[in-house]
C-alpha cells in the first residue's frame, strides 16, 4: 500500500477528483482508496506499523464508495485494456465527486494487498469548483494570495536617528518582495495546481528576514537607542550581536527542519508541527529580552515613561498575537480554517506593527508640526516622546 502524503480539503458540495492511471495488466488488480479525516479513518491507518495491508483496507466504508477498483469489471473506474509494444496495459480515466455535510479532508492511497507490489503511472487533479480563486486550492488555502498594505519610510539624515530610521525602513522592503513572490506563486498555483516551491520558499525567507530586522529595531529602541542615548555601549553591542545571531540561526534551523521533516500527512500547517512550536518559543524568548531592555531603560530614565509605557503596550500585542492565536486555533478552530485564519492574523499584526511605528513617527522627509514645533527630518528623543505619548495600542 502506498499513501499520498498530502491531504486535500474539499468543499462540502464542489469537491472533485479526476484521475488517469495506467499499469501492466499482469500487475492487476490495484485500487484507489479514499480516506477522510474521521479518527477511525486516516489517523487510524497512516504510519500505523501494527496494521497490515488488509487491516488498513478494512476501515474503508463500502457504503461511502471509498474504493475505486482499477479493473474493467468496475465500470466507474473507466478502465480499458490497451496494447503497446506487445504489452497489455489497463488504462483508467475517470473521476469522483465528493459530497459531505462540512468541509472535509480527504487522503488518497493506492493498494494491492498480496502479490509483488505496485507498478503504475498516474495523474490526479483535485479541485474545488471552477473558479480561478478556488479550483486548485484546498479549502484551507483559500485567501492565500491576499494583499498586504505596506509603507516605505524614506530618510535623509545621519547619526543615530538615521540608523534607526534605516532599520525601520528595512523591514518594509522584504515584506513587499515577499508579497510579490507569494502572489507569483499563488497565481501559478491557481493556474496549474502545482506552483513553484522555490518561489514560495524565497517568499517565506523574505518574510522571516523582515521579522528579524523589525525585532532588532524594537530591542534597540527598548535599550534606549535614540531615546536616551545616541549609541549602544560596546558590551551591549556584543551581547545584542550574539543574541541576534543565535536567534537568527535558530530561526533558520527551524525553517530547515520544517522543510525537511514536515509531514503533510499528519500536520496541516506550520504551527501544528514541532518547528511551529519552536518558532512560538523563539518569539516568547524575544519578548523576554524586549521586556528586559525596556525595564532597564525605565530604571535609569524614569522620565521616559510617557514614551516607553505606550510603546511597550503596543508591541506586547505584536509579540503575542500570532502565538496566542495559533494555540487557540490548534484546539478551538476547525482544521480546514486554521491556516488561513492564523496567516491572516499574522499579516494583519505585522501591518499593525509597522502602522503603529510609521503613523506615530511620520515620514521624516515631510515637514509637519507637533505642538507648534516644526518636525525635523530625523526624530530626536523629544519628538519620539511626543509621537508615542498617549498611544493606545488598540486605537489603530
Amino acid at each position: 500500500m502506498v499513501f499520498g502524503s498530502k491531504g486535500f480539503c474539499f468543499l462540502s458540495d464542489y469537491g472533485r477528483l479526476d484521475f488517469r492511471f495506467r499499469y501492466p495488466e499482469a500487475k492487476c488488480c490495484q485500487n484507489i482508496l479514499l480516506y477522510f479525516d474521521d479518527p477511525s479513518q486516516w489517523p487510524a491507518v497512516y504510519k500505523s506499523g501494527d496494521k497490515d495491508c488488509l487491516a488498513k483496507e478494512s476501515v474503508i466504508r463500502p457504503e461511502n464508495n471509498q474504493v475505486i477498483n482499477l479493473t474493467t469489471q468496475y465500470a466507474w473506474s473507466g478502465c480499458q485494456v490497451v496494447s503497446e509494444e506487445g504489452t497489455r496495459y489497463l488504462s483508467c480515466s475517470s473521476g469522483r465527486s465528493f459530497r459531505s455535510v462540512r468541509e472535509r479532508w480527504w487522503y488518497i492511497a493506492l493498494s494491492k494487498c498480496g502479490g509483488d507490489g505496485l507498478q503504475l503511472e498516474y495523474e490526479m487533479v483535485l479541485t474545488n469548483g471552477k473558479s480561478f480563486w478556488t479550483r486548485h486550492f484546498s479549502a484551507d488555502e483559500f485567501g492565500g494570495g491576499g494583499v498586504q498594505t505596506t509603507w516605505m519610510v524614506v530618510l535623509e539624515d545621519s547619526d543615530a536617528p538615521e540608523l534607526l530610521s534605516i532599520l525601520s525602513s528595512l523591514p518594509i522592503l522584504p515584506p513587499v518582495l515577499s508579497l510579490l513572490f507569494f502572489c507569483i506563486y499563488w497565481g501559478q498555483y491557481a493556474t496549474d495546481g502545482i506552483g513553484n516551491e522555490s518561489v514560495k520558499i524565497l517568499a517565506k525567507l523574505l518574510f522571516s528576514s523582515s521579522f528579524l530586522i523589525f525585532l532588532l529595531m524594537l530591542i534597540l529602541l527598548g535599550k534606549g537607542f535614540t531615546v536616551t542615548r545616541g549609541r549602544i555601549s560596546h558590551a551591549g553591542s556584543v551581547k545584542l550581536s550574539v543574541y541576534m545571531t543565535l536567534y537568527t540561526l535558530t530561526h533558520v534551523v527551524l525553517l530547515i527542519y520544517e522543510a525537511e521533516f514536515f509531514d503533510p500527512g499528519q500536520v496541516l500547517y506550520t504551527y501544528e508541527s514541532p518547528a511551529g512550536y519552536g518558532l512560538i518559543g523563539l518569539q516568547v524568548a524575544a519578548y523576554v529580552w524586549f521586556c528586559y531592555a525596556v525595564l532597564i531603560s525605565l530604571r535609569h530614565f524614569p522620565e521616559k515613561q510617557p514614551f516607553y509605557v505606550p510603546f511597550f503596550a503596543a508591541y506586547t500585542l505584536w509579540f503575542f498575537a500570532v502565538p496566542v492565536m495559533a494555540l487557540i486555533a490548534n484546539f478551538g478552530i476547525p482544521k480546514w480554517a486554521r491556516e488561513k485564519i492564523v496567516n491572516g492574523i499574522q499579516l494583519g499584526i505585522h501591518l499593525y506593527a509597522h502602522g503603529v511605528f510609521l503613523v506615530r513617527m511620520g515620514i521624516w522627509g515631510v515637514e509637519g508640526r507637533i505642538g507648534g514645533q516644526k518636525m525635523p527630518e530625523a526624530p530626536t528623543p523629544e519628538v519620539l516622546d511626543l509621537l508615542f505619548r498617549d498611544l493606545d495600542p488598540f486605537s489603530l
